[in-house]
């Protein structure tokens, strides 16, 4: 595992897997909304999150923590190891719940810029129909990665997760 990628539903834990990842394999952690945002909520060109992303892919060994689904399959071709967290929409709206409660107006280590947590109704919606949209074609894009080498590990809920964790202590 020296190249990794980290996918799911937005509250899904994503980012907190990625950091206690990070510490227990050492690998260098991109979280994704740090090269998106900066500013206050203002996002990079396309052009220029591109080059930041290719700068990180090119490096032999990464944690990559997020979704921006364009760049799913590209990151596929270079990642050895995915996790994606494939949670119930209600588990994802109560880990968003939660981050907003616990964050309110401060940013996160995981986001770029001045992008302060803040209750976001469209985010919200998006939520909604993540499963909806997406579901069907990251199990596509996983069961074919797996084919072709990759290790994919896919969790379902939390305690899966924390037993994983725990294999690797």
């Amino acid at each position: 595992m020296n190249r990794v990628i980290i996918i799911g539903g937005n509250g899904s834990g994503k980012s907190t897997f990625a950091r206690q990842l990070a510490a227990m394999t050492k690998l260098p952690l991109v979280h994704l909304d740090r090269l998106l945002w900066h500013g206050h909520w203002q996002t990079r060109s396309r052009e220029e999150f591109d080059t930041l992303l290719q700068a990180e892919l090119e490096k032999d060994t990464w944690i990559i923590d997020g979704n921006y689904n364009r760049t799913i399959p590209y990151r596929l071709s270079y990642c050895d190891t995915v996790f994606y967290f494939d949670f119930s929409t209600l588990r994802c709206l109560w880990g968003v719940t939660w981050r907003v409660l616990t964050n309110l107006g401060r940013v996160r280590d995981d986001m770029g810029g001045d992008c302060r947590e803040r209750f976001d109704l469209s985010f919200y919606k998006s939520i909604l129909g993540f499963n909806k949209a997406h579901r069907e074609r990251y199990h596509s894009l996983l069961e074919q990665a797996a084919q072709d080498g990759t290790t994919v590990v896919i969790f379902h809920n939390r305690r899966q997760v924390k037993r994983y964790l725990n294999t690797l202590r």
